[in-house]
C-alpha cells in the first residue's frame, strides 16, 4: 500500500488524532506503592556516587521508580543481556533509539523485559516479550546519529500495574523550557570505558542545556540537530552512558505529578565530560512520526 492510500485509510479510519493511552487513559504516573522518594543531589562540593553507579554520578533506583523503563535485551549482550534502554508508551509499542540496532542482524532474537529494577532479579511485577516488528527512522544516520529514533512492536500486549505504566510522550503544545525538574535513568554503563552494563536500574536528575550553548564551538560545534535536546551540567561528572542508548529524559509536568518523556537518549563524546552532555532526540519534534508509525501498523494489520 503507497503512503497516500495508507494515509486515507487513516483518516477514515478516524485514527489520526494523537497517542492513545489504554492503562485507564492515564500514562506518565508513578506506582504509590512502594512509597518513592527521588534522590536528591548537591551540586557544589559534594561527592557524587560514582562507586556502583551506572547512570554516571547518578544513584540506585527504588523498585517501581520509573515503570515505563524497558530493557531491551540480546542473549549475545554481556552480563544480564541488556543491550539498550527504551520506555513503553502504549501496551504494545516501546520507544527507542534507532542506533540500537545498528549491529543487529536478526531481530528475532531480540526481547525485552517491562516491570524489572533488577535484571538479575526481576521480581514478580517483570515481563518479557518478543519483538513483531522495528519500525526505524528512513532518515536515520548511523554516522551522525541524525533521526536517531525507533519504534518497537511487542509481539504480545502487556497489562499495566504498579511495576508498569505508560510513558507520556510530549506532545507539541508541551513547553519544555518550562520544565526542571528532568531526570535519566537506565542499566548502563559507569564509564566511557566500562566493559559491560549494570544489574539494577540507575537515576541521575539533570539539567535542561540550551541547545544553542550545547552547539557552539566550545562543546560539540556544530554536531547538535534542530530536534536534539541536551541534558546534564556544564562542568559534567552526570551522564547517561554506554548502555543507556534509548532510554528517557523525563521531566515533571509542572503542574501536576506525572512526568513528561522528552527526550531518547541518543548520543554523547564520553560520558560525563565537561561541556559534553548527553544528546537526546526529542519525542515532541517526532510525536506526529511515532503517532503515524504505530496507526500504520495496527491498519495494516486490518488489511
Amino acid at each position: 500500500m503507497n503512503g497516500l492510500g495508507l494515509l486515507v485509510l487513516l483518516t477514515v479510519a478516524g485514527l489520526a488524532h494523537g497517542i492513545q493511552y489504554p492503562c485507564g487513559g492515564s500514562c506518565g504516573l508513578r506506582a504509590p506503592i512502594p512509597a518513592y522518594t527521588p534522590m536528591t543531589y548537591s551540586y557544589g562540593n559534594a561527592a557524587y556516587d560514582y562507586g556502583s553507579t551506572r547512570i554516571v554520578g547518578g544513584a540506585s533506583a527504588v523498585e517501581a521508580s520509573w515503570p515505563w523503563m524497558v530493557s531491551i535485551q540480546h542473549p549475545w549482550a554481556p552480563g544480564q543481556n541488556h543491550w539498550c534502554g527504551g520506555l513503553l508508551i502504549t501496551a504494545n509499542w516501546v520507544l527507542t533509539a534507532a542506533h540500537c540496532f545498528d549491529k543487529i542482524e536478526n531481530i528475532s532474537m531480540v526481547y525485552v523485559v517491562i516491570g524489572a529494577t533488577q535484571l538479575s532479579q526481576p521480581g514478580p511485577g517483570a515481563v518479557a516479550r518478543d519483538v513483531k516488528n522495528v519500525v526505524i527512522h528512513r532518515y536515520y544516520k548511523r554516522v551522525d546519529y541524525r533521526y536517531d529514533i525507533a519504534l518497537m512492536e511487542l509481539a504480545q500486549p502487556v497489562q499495566c500495574s504498579q511495576y508498569i505504566q505508560l510513558a507520556c510522550v510530549a506532545d507539541p503544545t508541551l513547553k519544555i523550557s518550562e520544565l526542571s525538574n528532568c531526570w535519566i535513568a537506565g542499566w548502563g554503563a559507569t564509564t566511557a570505558r566500562s566493559p559491560d552494563e549494570g544489574d539494577r536500574l540507575k537515576e541521575a536528575r539533570v539539567q535542561l542545556i540550551d541547545i544553542n550553548l550545547c552547539n557552539s564551538s566550545d562543546w560539540y560545534g556544530g554536531k547538535i540537530h534542530p530536534y536534539n535536546l541536551c541534558a546534564g551540567y556544564p562542568e559534567g561528572n552526570i551522564d547517561s552512558c554506554k548502555g543507556d542508548s534509548g532510554g528517557p529524559l523525563m521531566c515533571q509536568d509542572k503542574n501536576a505529578d506525572f512526568w513528561w518523556v522528552i527526550g531518547v537518549t541518543s548520543f554523547g563524546r564520553g560520558c560525563g565530560r565537561a561541556m559534553r552532555p548527553g544528546v537526546y532526540t526529542s519525542t515532541q519534534y517526532f510525536y506526529d512520526w511515532i503517532d503515524y508509525n504505530m496507526r500504520a501498523a495496527a491498519v495494516e494489520s486490518v488489511y
